[in-house]
Formats: structure tokens, C-alpha cells, sequence
């Protein structure tokens, strides 16, 4: 823990990479829903528009696939020229509210739909993806330095739509994920087996963004701590891919979070399991599927405040990284405890979506509370637009 002299202030301006922000809070990625034809929407602009006037220091876009099978549907944005327009009039409105803008970019891989994108989805070793109902393709070696190669034009487009920040995805499952999990990942060639090999993915995938953007955008990623499914990938592993990030040199800070998107949704969001309001988004017989076993892949975790430091604590006294503290942040004391446990900045989602203006508030008067009451009925609306449902 810092001494008290050296606790940052989190509402002060802080450094992150090569950029300035106002203060040390991050409007956390959740998938917007807001991107009908792959493209951003004037809903999308208007959504992280609302979060820099609420007094976020940056807001990340989410989710900015770098293929066009590595999206988890297919109207969510893949970055190419396309995209550029509606990009950069997200981007210029967040900053004429004063906030910095990131663009979370990364492939879905198998939590990719492969149905609803009209090609198979890839991830480390052949699996069955059960929303779409049909088997996720092994990605090939060239498969793989392709998409390496995509991060790193995704991160160029980002800066040409003015993006201040790119979070590369290396979390939930999703493909950099899936090469970690020992779960997913049976491969036998070079990408398989040992942790070494299962973590040139992400480390490759980091490394082309750098080599790419070199300073001129901070660079960040989202790392899971761990999976939350047994089997899977677990801390002191991640500890170690974080330590070769660290290493490396190719990020700026990491973001760390935990959950499979894949396996166990939950694990993350902690809180209420909101099976029939999931159930209800999707057409028969998924939704009759989903009320009978739902249970079972949508669990139910007790919420508590700040439920991810105990893990984030172990990452904190291993690296000198400046890291990003997630989960269940949504009042003042939380906020000043991470400064003084040495995170550097903290990460907001659902209570935002509640209350997009509780930044504002909680500087004017650090005693304001979150009106979110952690029901987690706001995750099925990504499938219409994202928002509280109570708000």
C-alpha cells in the first residue's frame, strides 16, 4: 500500500503512456449494441458522448473487432476504411466534452457467432459454439499472423479516427484468451501446450500494436486474471503472461478482469444471474434451452464492492505496470482505496450505465452513492442497445 503522501489523488490528472487525463477513472468497454451494418450509429456517439460530459476521463469504445469473423455478431464495428466517418465523429464528440476516447480492439474468436457472420468462427483447436450450433474452426498459422497483423492495422485506423488510446483484448476467452486457457487450448504445434506457446498469441498481439502506434497513442490490454472455469486459465499463470507484458514493454498499463465470455459469463459481473431476460433475446428452441439449463453456463455470484482486488492485489505487488482496477467500483471510498492499495487508474461499467453523470456527482460530493443495484438485466439489452432497464 502507498503512504499517505504518495496517494494519488483520483480525481487529479494522470499519465497513461503518452497521454494526459483529466483524472485516473475509465468508463470501462460494454458492448454497446449500437452498431447496425458494422457502423457506428449517432445512439453509439450519443452513449460515450453522455459518459465524457459525465466526467470520465476516457470512455472505451467496445467492440472494435480487427476481422470480420471476429465479431461476436455481425452488425458489431470491424475496423476498416468504412468505419473511419462515424469513428471520428464519436471521437470528436468525447473530446469536445473534455474526455479522452479508447477503442477496445481484438477478434472474438470463438465466442464469435459464426452462424450470424456467415464464416466459421476460429479459436485455438475445433470446439462447438452453441448460440451459433455449429463448430468453431482450428485457426491455422496463417490464420493466426493475420490476425496478428489486424491488431496492428486496427491500432493505425484508430489513430486516423483520432482514438487518444487503444485496449487490445487479451481477456474472456475471446481469441488471445482461448490460446491461453488450457481448457480451450489443445493444440500440439507451437501455439499449444506449454504456457510459453500458449501466450505468443497475446504477447505477438501486443507486440504488432506497439511496433505499429509506436507513441503516439497509449496502449493498453485487458487481461484476464482468470477464467473462473476449472481447467482454465488460472493467476499465477496470467501473473506470469503479465510479467512478459511487462517485460516486453508493449503496453502501457493493464486492465485486469476474469470471467469467459465462453464458459462462465458471470464469473465477472457478479450479482444477480438474469437467466429469463436472456432467455427472452433469443428465439425458440435457444429460449426454451436457456430457462431450462440456464443456470448452468448464466450463474450467480455474490456481489460484493471492489470483488476483483483480492486477485488484483497479487498482480499489484509482481509488476510496476501501472494497472487499471475493475469491478464493482461505484463510490468515492472504493475509488481512494485502490489509489492506496498503488493502482493507478479504476474502471466504471454497469453503475455508469445507471447513471452516466455519477462521476460529476461523486467529485461535487465524494459521500454520493450508486443508484446501481447490481441485477445484471442491463447485459441482455446488448442484443438492442445497452442500458439500465431501472434508470
Amino acid at each position: 500500500m502507498n503512504t499517505t503522501s504518495s496517494i494519488p489523488d483520483v480525481f487529479g490528472q494522470a499519465e497513461l503512456g503518452p497521454l494526459t487525463l483529466r483524472n485516473r477513472i475509465i468508463k470501462a468497454a460494454t458492448f454497446e449494441g449500437m452498431t447496425e451494418g458494422a457502423l457506428v450509429s449517432d445512439d453509439l456517439i450519443e452513449f460515450h458522448r453522455r459518459h465524457a460530459a459525465g466526467g470520465v476521463a476516457m470512455t472505451t469504445v467496445a467492440y472494435c473487432a480487427v476481422a470480420p469473423e471476429g465479431r461476436t455478431e455481425r452488425d458489431q464495428i470491424w475496423m476498416r476504411p468504412e468505419a473511419l466517418p462515424g469513428l471520428r465523429r464519436l471521437t470528436d464528440a468525447v473530446h469536445a466534452e473534455g474526455a479522452a476516447a479508447s477503442a477496445q480492439i481484438g477478434h472474438a474468436g470463438p465466442v464469435a457467432n459464426g452462424k450470424s457472420n456467415r464464416v466459421p468462427a476460429l479459436g485455438p483447436s475445433v470446439s462447438f459454439n452453441a448460440q451459433a450450433m455449429q463448430l468453431t474452426r482450428s485457426a491455422t498459422r496463417a490464420d493466426i499472423e493475420r490476425i496478428t497483423r489486424a491488431h496492428a492495422d486496427a491500432a493505425l485506423l484508430a489513430i486516423e479516427a483520432g482514438f487518444d488510446a487503444v485496449e487490445i483484448h487479451l481477456g474472456h476467452n475471446y481469441f488471445a484468451s482461448s490460446f491461453l486457457s488450457p481448457k480451450i487450448n489443445k493444440r500440439r504445434d507451437g501455439y499449444g501446450g506449454t504456457l510459453t506457446n500458449r501466450a505468443k498469441v497475446a504477447l505477438g498481439a501486443a507486440r504488432a500494436v506497439r511496433d505499429a502506434v509506436g507513441d503516439r497513442i497509449a496502449v493498453l490490454a485487458k487481461l484476464n486474471m482468470d477464467d473462473g472455469v476449472p481447467g482454465g486459465l488460472w493467476l499465477d499463470e496470467s501473473l506470469q503472461v503479465a510479467q512478459w507484458l511487462e517485460r516486453d514493454g508493449s503496453v502501457d498499463a493493464l486492465e485486469l478482469t476474469a470471467g469467459s465470455s465462453l464458459l462462465n459469463p458471470m464469473y465477472l459481473f457478479r450479482g444477480d444471474a438474469p437467466i429469463s431476460e436472456f432467455a427472452a433475446t433469443f428465439k425458440q428452441p435457444m429460449r426454451l434451452g436457456i430457462k431450462l439449463v440456464g443456470d448452468r453456463f448464466i450463474r450467480s455470484y455474490p456481489y460484493q464492492e471492489a470483488y476483483l482486488l483480492d486477485s488484483a492485489r497479487q498482480f499489484r505487488a509482481a509488476l510496476k505496470l501501472p494497472l487499471v482496477l475493475l469491478g464493482g467500483i461505484t463510490q468515492r471510498a472504493t475509488m481512494d482505496l485502490a489509489m492506496a492499495e498503488g493502482f493507478q487508474f479504476v474502471a466504471m461499467g454497469r453503475a455508469l450505465l445507471r447513471e452516466p453523470d455519477l462521476i460529476d456527482r461523486v467529485r461535487q460530493d465524494s459521500g454520493t452513492r450508486s443508484l446501481c443495484i447490481h441485477c445484471n438485466k442491463c447485459m441482455p439489452t446488448i442484443f438492442s442497445g445497452t442500458h439500465c432497464v431501472i434508470a
